[in-house]
């Protein structure tokens, strides 16, 4: 019977949550608004063949309580989120057609937010900055030439908001299970003698987090000045944020989610835990986090500047030109037990006639990086052609150093000396030309062309030794059709290439990866009836999947796996049923293999054949059924289901994670007073409604066993899973003046 249920309500009840608004009856679309002009030059519109969602501020609001971004577009297609703590707050993270947040391209109006050298995304250093977002784009696929690493799944970027021309303030609280709480204040001096605005944002949320002492507490600001005139937007920010974050990422033993007593016992034998540490896994229960040291802390503060110059040049020529600047500067506080004297330069000791050279210390793993660069387009537009050349040149520059803050024994070594001390430094410069051509009414071409040169020098064990440039070409082209005012149809065609990331050097000798994607799609526009459906074939040539492993700080590895592919199809809809109703339905169904994989099993090497690609389930699906009784008021019960995927390679049982639904309700209600605070907007959100005991994410991880029988060589598979959280809530008032 749950069953049933769980696929009635998926293919039903299926998108993110349906914003009241301005209907959409014909593929013209609605008008772009002046702030768009930071992103046109890598977002794109029907008339672009290329597959992509869009997320505006009101459809965000009803659910921004203090989750993070990628939990609030969990709704989207094709798209799979993650939590380390299990609620939705603190380390989290987003997959897109089964492909990580390494492979997401991010920006933010237009400049890169990727970490140059993980090419990861950190959403945890930018607490609640969907507060500050205007909308957002995700393009699936290779997507349009972008800034920053090229996109291997897809690529999102952000426009911040947008000027207002009056002025306002707004203060927002939420609170919520595990102790959760969000305070926020916004406020707009309104455009000043028509031409100036300055606007901002103050927020704090804390969280106990749904794992055992899994807590987040995080700080960000957000400031911009804005001057406008009748050819000018100029634009400059400054945000950031501190992020204090007990770790989870070593995850919780299955045995102990399933309340195997058992289990616990012999992963305590097969992990040779001590006492203390066995206790702890006895005595928890799902929520067990193995980390019990008090400051099991990740410290880190990131800054950003950016200023934005957008210049009408006359009727037909506008331009873009961006400068930004990125400080990032935080540790990883460890407790590690029996530590080797020589991995910390510390000279072994005699005591009581026996040499010791192992001790228990305390390590912060220190970050201290730069980010600077600058961004620019130009773009020609007439009645047959939409021309852009762009382009960036960005530096990192990254030092990576440890420190041993206490040692149980010890006696040549001084609080914060560096037992390592290693520095990076990456260039990425690239050049793009980009157009739609139209060759009549129904039908339009597009052509992209960039080149992208990358120069990767690091110089110790933290980093790998490293001294490597590449260049890529990488090309697009597609075609459009529009049958008529409410059909249109799309073929393109998009190669891709990408560089190693630091963990790829630390483990090995990788190889720049290689992506082509076919896109066909089709669109569907009435004034009830939004229908988007396509279908992709990526092929991989030296993909860098995930192993299922994790490095000693938590971040994922990765290897090359030679030929492999994603084949999926895509659909999703919005469908109003007269003013009060409306659903917004999406699945995703694929195929994601790895062709003729080759592992070494039990010492000996093995073609495994076609394997499933690491966490890339076959059947994705989503949505919102949302109802709407008055203007003021609105109800939505969203839903998710994602299929059962590997964590590895190797299709082994044990990396299976099972399948999964989850559904939320939400509420929104405003209060409209006509004084001199002029609406007040209460919030709900109930997620996981039906309790559900679900696993979205974990790791897998192999070795040989060489000793337990002499002679002989034994895999040994194990694996993490990260719990996430049952029923729970968040409740939400903003005040606006």
């Amino acid at each position: 019977m749950k069953s049933i249920f769980i696929t009635i309500a998926v293919f039903i009840l299926t998108g993110s949550i349906f914003a009241q608004g301005q209907q959409i009856d014909t593929l013209e679309g609605k008008k772009v608004v002046l702030d768009e002009v930071f992103v046109s030059a890598i977002r794109v519109t029907k008339e672009s063949p290329v597959t992509f969602s869009n997320l505006t501020k009101e459809e965000i609001a009803p659910r921004n309580l203090g989750q993070d971004i990628p939990i609030l577009m969990n709704f989207l297609p094709s798209v799979v989120t993650t939590s380390d703590a299990g609620a939705g707050i603190g380390y989290t993270g987003i997959r897109v057609r089964g492909s990580d947040a390494t492979r997401v391209n991010v920006t933010i109006n237009g400049i890169p937010y990727n970490d140059p050298e993980s090419q990861g995304t950190f959403w945890v250093n930018m607490p609640d900055f969907s507060s500050s977002t205007q909308s957002l784009q995700l393009q699936r696929g290779v997507g349009t030439s972008t800034n920053g690493a090229g996109a291997f799944g897809a690529s999102l970027n952000f426009l911040t908001d947008g000027f207002s021309e009056e002025a306002f303030a707004q203060l927002s609280s939420s609170i919520g299970s595990f102790n959760t709480l969000k305070n926020s204040v916004k406020f707009s001096t309104g455009l000043l003698n028509d031409h100036v605005e300055i606007a901002g944002r103050l927020s704090r949320i804390s969280s106990d987090g749904y794992i055992d002492r899994a807590s987040s507490d995080l700080d960000s600001y957000f400031l911009q000045g804005t001057y406008k005139s009748d050819k000018t937007l100029l634009k400059a920010l400054i945000f950031g944020g501190h992020e204090v974050t007990y770790q989870a990422w070593y995850g919780t033993p299955l045995a102990r989610i399933n309340n195997d007593a058992t289990g616990v016992e012999d992963f305590i034998a097969e992990n040779f835990l001590s006492d203390a540490e066995a206790e702890n896994l006895r005595n928890s229960d799902r929520r067990y986090n193995y980390y019990t040291y008090e400051n099991e802390v990740d410290n880190y503060k990131q800054n950003h500047a950016q200023l934005l110059w957008n210049q009408n040049l006359n009727k037909n020529w506008s331009s873009n030109l961006a400068f930004h600047y990125t400080r990032g500067r935080g540790y990883f506080e460890q407790y590690k037990v029996d530590e080797d004297f020589a991995t910390y330069g510390i000279t072994p000791i005699t005591i009581n006639g026996e040499e010791v050279s192992e001790t228990d210390i305390i390590r912060r793993r220190w970050l201290d990086n730069h980010f600077y660069g600058t961004t620019f387009s130009a773009n020609y537009i007439n009645d047959k052609i939409n021309l852009i050349i762009g382009g960036a040149w960005n530096k990192y520059e990254g030092g990576h150093y440890g420190e041993v803050i206490w040692a149980e024994i010890a006696n040549n070594i001084n609080y914060g000396d560096r037992y390592y001390d290693d520095n990076s430094v990456k260039t990425d410069f690239s050049f793009y030309t980009k157009a739609n051509y139209s060759l009549n009414e129904q039908w339009s071409v597009y052509g992209d062309l960039q080149l992208r040169t990358v120069g990767y020098t690091a110089n110790g064990e933290d980093t790998g030794i490293v001294d490597d440039t590449f260049t890529f070409f990488n090309p697009k082209a597609g075609v459009t059709f529009d049958l008529n005012r409410n059909n249109n149809f799309y073929l393109s065609y998009a190669i891709a290439n990408r560089e190693p990331n630091r963990n790829d050097y630390e483990n090995g000798n990788p190889k720049p990866e290689r992506l082509g994607d076919l896109e066909l799609g089709w669109r569907y526009v009435s004034s009830s009836v939004q229908l988007n459906t396509n279908v992709y074939y990526m092929k991989y040539k030296d993909q860098l999947v995930l192993t299922g492993e994790l490095n000693d700080v938590g971040a994922p590895l990765r290897a090359n796996v030679g030929d492999s592919y994603r084949l999926g199809l895509e659909i999703d809809a919005n469908i109003s049923f007269g003013e009060y109703f409306a659903i917004r339905p999406n699945i995703t169904l694929s195929q994601n293999k790895n062709k003729d994989f080759i592992f070494q099993r039990d010492g000996v090497v093995q073609n495994l054949g076609d394997t499933e690609i690491s966490f890339s389930p076959s059947i994705v699906a989503g949505g919102a059924f949302a109802y709407m009784p008055k203007d003021n008021l609105q109800l939505a019960l969203l839903g998710k289901f994602v299929g059962e995927q590997y964590m590895g390679n190797i299709d082994a049982e044990g990396s299976k994670l099972d399948s999964y639904s989850q559904f939320d309700f939400n509420v929104q209600y405003e209060i409209n007073t006509n004084s001199f605070i002029k609406s007040i907007v209460l919030s709900g959100l109930v997620n996981n409604i039906f309790n559900e005991k679900y696993i979205s994410n974990g790791y897998f991880f192999t070795y040989d066993d060489t000793w337990s029988t002499p002679g002989a060589t034994t895999t040994i598979e194990g694996a993490g899973y990260y719990p996430q959280a049952g029923t729970n809530f968040l409740l939400g008032a903003t005040i606006n003046f």
